[in-house]
């Protein structure tokens, strides 16, 4: 298949009532104009990494309502995540489509259980629980069943299972057995868990997300006036991602349509990864048998990545098995070509990880954006080197799933701000002196609040405020060019409205994720880290289907890269390992020197490089680390930072920890860094059971690079000898007053949410990643 040509006119014998309609098929390829022209009857796009599915709904949508054959309010289009309804909601203002609700599942569900509880029930509906775990915690509690924090993690997520394929606690066990699903722990105890939280939550008034789906379908079967209500009201529907649908979902949706067939729906059984949440692309591939005169449309030109990316992307599906490889999309690239995909192997997980760190920081300076670089990994129990590695190059970066942005001091603060301009006007504000565009104005204001178009000469919590003003000021620069006419009222308005969904305009920064959270997000250079076998695909996939869904999960990473990409592995954790690991199945027959692959399609290109990477290179050969005080060879991260086994005791100097401590926080403040980027807390306690003395002996310490050597060597020996710091050299702190108290949240020891997994993701926001068990190989 060729470049895209010119457009196909519109299907014979549509006449559109508007003739300004035709301007939305501008620019769309073939394909999809039939997307966008088919608007009667059931339609079935089957769309490809990159192909332009979103644009081709929304134009869909948007014609449709242009030309008079889709009211607006009556359409109804679902997705999965806050950020992708926010996205398709920007996109129908500018194509003249307002009005139509673009929604996920949770919100357009909740929305109707509240307006119809009164009528159904009565009274108030139950609160909606923002965090289940607590309450399974005490469920389990209840129960006297005993549960750290892996297996509440694990239990929690059964029973978010079993409630979205609509399985009674009781019916918990058989339904592991129908479903071929491998239990965390004994079925028996998870269902006694399950009837406990349900019990607690009945008598507390309360529901959890789930119930948000499974209340709604309630209603709705129980009460056809209320249905035919619904159905009055939406009476087109258009469903994304539609391999994702678990069967709640579906059930809901087919009681939303009811007995007509106005519904598009649009997915890739290639990208389907959240099995583990009961999704499944059954929906998507029975569709044509569950609707025998559906149109299929196939899109599979992709605009995202180059050639290189595409042959690699689909050279690993070409190897897949099972139904969902059957239906396989095979993709061309619409891009000019590219570099080849660079294959990296490391002596172990601290080598691959600086050398990521310093391609990252060369890719920096050559010039692309550090927003439009990521770095991918299986489980999040990956990210913490990668954090340490780009903080010691030096480079900003931004963990997805991290603190909300609507949540952050400085935006609160922002939006503050501009309500009150808003609310003032530009005659009556000063700031606002001289400022004509929407853009000028955003940007006068905040520059009350700190913004300067130059961003600071630091890092850390200084540039992560800039940067957190400046995805303002580029939100009002794209607003305005969506809105010619808007001001700051409307702007104002149209953040409080992205705040109330959550959906947070792009910070710069390299972005640390998991290939879960990354799906549905691109970027110039992917680097996917930590391909060995046994994370991906990870320890407990063993069935034949549990294992290609984690060859989709790897399809997912490399079809996130536009330009570049990097895939790396390392042959041992720690340095000095045994060099005992492979890397990944799933490259066999794609890397260089690794064999023919199995099945059709091409391979991947581009060379093989061993212990590449500036830092690689300079890396020095290292002894197995032992424990100090019993011997015994060290793995663990922790451990071998500390020079000891967890269980060895301790000899830390606690005076001296408290006076670290209370230094590093001085300094993050002088710098403006988050205080683990001074030294982590295993660092801070290393250097406080060891007592260094001496430059070469602080060297020793694993976090105390030569970077943190030369800027904080000299401070760090005072206070392990005992003296005090110059003025300005953390004095304050190193005094301890009183503020240093404490470990970071979710850092080192700190204190972290019982799930041991960071705040529980917002349902509303899509699919929350797969509660996974890290394999002994992948821990620390």
């Amino acid at each position: 298949m060729g470049r895209v040509t010119a457009p196909a006119p519109p299907p014979s014998g549509f006449r559109p009532a508007d003739t300004g309609a035709d301007a939305v098929l501008e620019g769309l390829d073939p394909e999809q104009r039939e997307v966008a022209t088919t608007l009667r009857g059931p339609v079935c796009v089957l769309a490809g990494a990159g192909t332009g599915k979103t644009r081709a709904i929304t134009h869909r949508i948007a014609y449709g309502v242009r030309s008079g054959v889709l009211p607006p309010a009556g359409v109804l289009a679902v997705t999965f995540t806050n950020r992708a309804a926010g996205e398709m909601r920007g996109r129908l203002r500018a194509l003249g489509a307002e009005g139509v609700q673009a929604r996920t599942f949770h919100s357009a569900a909740l929305r109707q259980l509240q307006f119809f509880w009164p009528r159904a029930v009565g009274g108030e509906p139950p609160r909606v629980l923002e965090r289940k775990v607590q309450l399974v915690a005490e469920a389990a509690a209840r129960s006297r069943i005993r549960l750290d924090r892996p297996e509440l993690r694990d239990v929690t997520g059964e029973i978010e299972w079993a409630k979205l394929t609509q399985t009674v606690p009781e019916d918990y066990p058989a339904a592991l057995v129908k479903a071929g699903r491998e239990a965390p722990r004994d079925p028996a105890e998870t269902a006694r868990v399950y009837a406990a939280y349900e019990q607690l939550k009945r008598d507390r008034d309360a529901m959890d997300f789930e119930d948000v789906l499974l209340l709604t379908v309630g209603i709705l079967q129980d009460r056809p006036d209320i249905a035919d209500t619904v159905r009055r009201q939406y009476r087109h529907f258009v469903v994304d991602e539609y391999q994702d649908v678990s069967p709640l979902q579906q059930r809901l949706l087919e009681l939303w349509l009811g007995e007509r067939d106005s519904l598009c729906v649009v997915g890739d059984a290639g990208q389907t990864i959240y099995s583990f949440t009961g999704a499944t692309p059954d929906f998507l591939l029975d569709f044509r048998t569950r609707h025998p005169g559906a149109t299929v449309v196939k899109l599979v030109r992709d605009y995202r990545s180059t050639p290189q990316v595409v042959r690699l992307a689909n050279g690993l599906l070409a190897q897949a098995g099972g139904r969902a490889a059957e239906h396989r999309l095979e993709l061309v690239s619409q891009r000019p070509p590219g570099p080849e995909p660079v294959f990296t192997e490391h002596r172990d997980e601290p080598a691959e990880a600086e050398a990521t760190a310093a391609a990252v920081r060369d890719l920096v300076r050559a010039g692309t954006p550090a927003g439009q670089i990521a770095i991918l990994y299986r489980v999040n129990a990956q990210s913490g080197i990668y954090e340490q590695a780009l903080a010691d190059a030096g480079v900003p970066y931004q963990m997805k799933g991290a603190e909300r942005f609507f949540d952050r001091a400085e935006v609160r603060q922002a939006g503050l701000a501009l309500r009150g301009a808003a609310r003032a006007g530009g005659a009556n504000d000063a700031a606002l002196e001289g400022a004509v565009t929407l853009p000028e104005q955003v940007g006068a204001v905040l520059g009350t609040q700190g913004w300067t178009p130059q961003p600071p000469s630091g890092t850390g919590a200084v540039r992560d405020r800039w940067e957190s003003l400046r995805a303002l000021v580029r939100l009002a620069e794209d607003f305005a060019a969506a809105r010619p006419e808007a001001g700051l009222a409307e702007f104002h308005a149209e953040l409080e409205e992205r705040a109330r969904v959550q959906h947070a305009p792009a910070v710069d920064g390299v972005t640390l994720a998991s290939l879960h959270a990354a799906k549905g997000l691109e970027w110039d250079a992917v680097f996917l880290v930590g391909l060995t076998d046994g994370m991906l695909p990870i320890t407990h996939a063993r069935t034949p289907e549990q294992i290609e869904e984690e060859r989709r999960l790897l399809y997912v990473g490399v079809t996130r890269a536009r330009k570049y990409l990097t895939l790396s592995w390392a042959l041992a954790r720690s340095p000095g390992g045994r060099a005992s690991r492979r890397p990944s199945r799933f490259l066999d027959g794609l890397r260089p020197g690794s064999g023919a692959a199995r099945g059709r399609g091409p391979g991947g290109g581009g060379g093989i490089e061993r212990g590449s990477g500036p830092a690689s290179g300079r890396r020095r050969q290292r002894e197995p680390a032992r424990c100090r005080v019993c011997g015994s060879s060290l793995t663990e991260a922790a451990g071998i930072k500390l020079r000891r086994c967890a269980d060895c005791p301790a000899t830390m100097d606690e005076e001296l920890y408290e006076r670290l401590r209370g230094w590093r926080l001085e300094r993050a403040r002088e710098l403006g860094r988050p205080a683990y980027a001074v030294f982590t807390d295993v660092t801070l306690t290393a250097i406080a059971e060891d007592v260094p003395s001496a430059t070469e002996e602080l060297a020793r310490i694993p976090g105390v690079g030569p970077h943190k050597l030369r800027q904080f060597g000299e401070e760090v020996l005072a206070l392990c000898a005992g003296r005090e710091l110059p003025a300005g050299d953390g004095e304050k702190a190193a005094a301890g007053d009183g503020t240093a108290a404490g470990p970071e949240p979710g850092r080192d020891g700190g204190p972290e949410s019982p799930a041991g997994a960071g705040p529980e993701p917002d349902p509303f926001d899509g699919f929350w990643e797969e509660p996974e068990g890290v394999p002994p190989e992948a821990a620390g």
